[in-house]
């Protein structure tokens, strides 16, 4: 008997509401903010040079590249991108049903953080490959990108197919380990943000409008961002890599597959060419992109999801 309330608790309805509503949510706020996005994956992937304003680079993607190119990739990265909030607010939240025997208000920071880590490692390990093909997919005709990707990474299917082919497994979770740490970002966005929540409806009576929910959402991200970044840097470098991009002029090299730089002597790499600053290279364009997504995402999310369970309230 407990056994099947724990696997009813794991496929409730409301998992599922949470689940589309956060996949939908996150879908809106990424087709919004989209552009600062593409900024952001630009400066991660600059090796060297002078650090850019985001207005800048926008202001260069548009005259060099054209509007378009703003929002290049955008089609493979919203179909990760829905895939990947499905699993984890689906998941978050099951977690969290069982966590609590279904009763409300037996939740704390630290359960949420804990919850939000084994969320966050299934997602990783679900969607990684998808993520490798995209920050190769956005960077197709971009001026220093290699021909292997011009040719190869024309859309998300046929990008998996061609990493599975010539890189192998290994090849499709490259980054799996920065992402395995990075599963800190969204434990600590969504610790900050049901903390945050609980409390401002504690004091409110249980409401908070959209705004509310907004700047909630801000906040949370910012915390988690911030604390987060050169991770998150060295993760969408070492995704962007392809057998071209790691080899070197050797002879020898170029005769077998070379092997990924790992996330240490990435770091050690960046810190030596670009100083303590080259981990934060992209920041203002990371927090600005992010900060702003993640905020209309819970406020998509929430408005979603509370749209759903009035109406089937109704209908019951």
């Amino acid at each position: 008997m407990v056994a099947q309330s724990k696997l009813s608790q794991v496929f409730s309805y409301q998992n599922w509401v949470h689940a589309v509503s956060g996949a939908a949510g996150g879908c809106i706020a990424m087709s919004t903010f989209y552009p600062l996005d593409t900024v952001r994956s630009r400066l991660q992937l600059e090796e060297s040079g002078e650090v850019r304003s985001t207005r800048q680079v926008i202001k260069e993607i548009v005259l060099g590249e054209g509007f378009q190119s703003l929002y290049r990739g955008l089609g493979p990265v919203l179909q990760s991108l829905c895939i990947s909030n499905f699993v984890y607010f689906y998941t978050f939240h099951a977690l969290k049903l069982v966590a609590s025997n279904g009763v409300k208000g037996q939740q704390s920071a630290l359960k949420d953080l804990l919850l939000g880590s084994i969320a966050g490692i299934i997602n990783v390990f679900t969607t990684t490959p998808f993520w490798v093909v995209n920050t190769r997919l956005r960077m197709r005709n971009v001026a220093g990108t290699s021909d292997e990707v011009n040719k190869h990474y024309k859309n998300l299917l046929q990008g998996l197919k061609y990493v599975a082919k010539t890189e192998g497994i290994a090849g499709l979770w490259a980054g799996t380990i920065p992402s395995l740490m990075l599963v800190s970002n969204p434990a600590l966005q969504f610790m900050m943000y049901e903390l945050l929540k609980r409390n401002i409806m504690t004091f409110t009576g249980g409401e908070i409008g959209s705004l509310g929910f907004f700047v909630i959402g801000a906040i949370a991200k910012a915390f988690a961002t911030v604390l987060t970044y050169p991770l998150q840097l060295v993760q969408t470098k070492q995704r962007h890599r392809t057998n071209d991009s790691t080899n070197t002029p050797s002879t020898s090299q170029q005769a077998g597959k070379s092997k990924t730089p790992s996330m240490l002597e990435l770091m050690v790499s960046i810190l030596q060419h670009q100083g303590i600053a080259g981990l934060f290279r992209g920041l203002e364009a990371k927090i600005l992109q992010t900060v702003l997504t993640a905020a209309l995402m819970f406020m998509a999310y929430e408005k979603i999801a509370g749209t759903v369970k009035l109406l089937l309230k109704r209908g019951a």
